[in-house]
């Protein structure tokens, strides 16, 4: 892929030049020849694909699939991901309901290999959702290159409103986040909070996080962060205190 993204500053001022030039810069990254191919395989293939077994045995197809939740980095684990999409969601031992990594969930809730007897794969539209993801993380993934913290940034625009306007209670919503490699990384980071913080009894852990978030925002629970004002704070907070640290 020959795309690079520009962004000219650090910190809050590249975060801004970045959300100024966003919809430009996205348009010249799908324009990208590598990424065009993969998409076009994508939809030309993934209709014969009915059991997980079909799709890790494609390595194009599990790229892209793997690439839309943000885990291209496990490609190599072949029997691991199978054994992610072949469980599904529904059974509380299922393994992706065991991981820490909500991604896999998501992945295997959005194949549905072990949750329907049909798979999603035959739905019309499932190509066109999981093409969707893979451009955002793709595109996420190629701003990390050049500046990580903004690559968090970014995930947190769409993860955290839909944690945050979900239907779990404050408390299911702030273990969401603790779950969540990147999110955790933006609350400590913006809260001031040492590298000793996850040692912490869990809901302890719980306990500091509310408070920080009320005497910074007035609210302690997460669904606050479904209002554009309060993320675009707490991304500035992120951000200026992330450029400190380097």
């Amino acid at each position: 892929m020959t795309f690079a993204p520009i962004i000219p500053l650090s910190g809050y001022a590249g975060w801004s030049f970045l959300q100024k030039t966003l919809d430009k810069q996205k348009a010249a990254f799908n324009a990208d020849a590598a990424l065009q191919r993969d998409q076009a395989y994508f939809r030309s293939r993934i209709g014969d694909i009915h059991t997980a077994e079909q799709l890790v045995a494609d390595h194009r197809l599990l790229k892209v699939a793997l690439g839309a939740f943000g885990l291209e980095a496990d490609i190599g684990s072949k029997f691991f991901i199978q054994k992610v999409l072949t469980d599904g969601t529904l059974n509380s031992g299922a393994l992706s309901n065991k991981l820490a990594n909500k991604q896999y969930k998501a992945m295997s809730k959005a194949f549905g290999f072990g949750d329907f007897n049909t798979p999603r794969t035959q739905l019309s539209n499932f190509a066109g959702e999981i093409l969707a993801g893979y451009r955002d993380n793709r595109f996420e993934a190629a701003v990390g290159e050049v500046d990580a913290d903004m690559r968090v940034a970014l995930y947190a625009q769409h993860a955290l409103p839909e944690i945050a306007q979900g239907s779990l209670s404050e408390d299911a919503k702030w273990f969401s986040i603790m779950g969540s490699a990147p999110l955790r990384r933006i609350f400590e980071t913006a809260f001031g909070l040492p590298s000793s913080f996850g040692a912490l009894d869990i809901d302890q852990q719980l306990g500091i996080l509310k408070s920080r978030s009320r005497r910074m925002f007035g609210a302690g629970g997460v669904a606050q962060f479904a209002n554009a004002e309060s993320q675009d704070k707490l991304l500035r907070q992120y951000l200026l205190r992330a450029a400190l640290l380097r």
